[in-house]
């Protein structure tokens, strides 16, 4: 198994659905990305740096794509849930918009590859 599989075995099974879905759409958009940690987190890495990362708290799942741009383009998608300069925060419940993944992902790419 890998770190992301680990963590996410350790979380109920809506929440583990939730994050599986945002890591497998971030996969189709960089499926070279393996998975590692990263500032403590489960994580997926791409060309040695971090491209998101996932963290479960008590009330939100939050993903991490360590860019305040990469939030930033995808601002426009995330309507209605918490943003933070590096983070967004969402739930279970309100899982987030696939096109919003991938527009977080492919913004972090291009900051990774540039």
């Amino acid at each position: 198994m890998s770190v992301i599989d680990d963590y996410l075995a350790g979380l109920d099974a809506d929440a583990r659905a939730a994050f599986e879905r945002v890591r497998d759409v971030a996969l189709e958009e960089a499926p070279d990305a393996q998975p590692g940690t990263s500032y403590g987190l489960a994580a997926l890495i791409i060309n040695g740096k971090p491209l998101l990362g996932f963290k479960a708290a008590r009330a939100h799942l939050s993903v991490y794509p360590f860019s305040p741009q990469a939030v930033a383009a995808a601002r426009a998608e995330l309507d209605g849930f918490d943003l933070a300069k590096g983070t967004v925060r969402f739930t279970a419940a309100k899982p987030l918009p696939d096109g919003a993944v991938r527009t977080l992902v492919r913004a972090r790419l291009a900051e990774i590859t540039a």
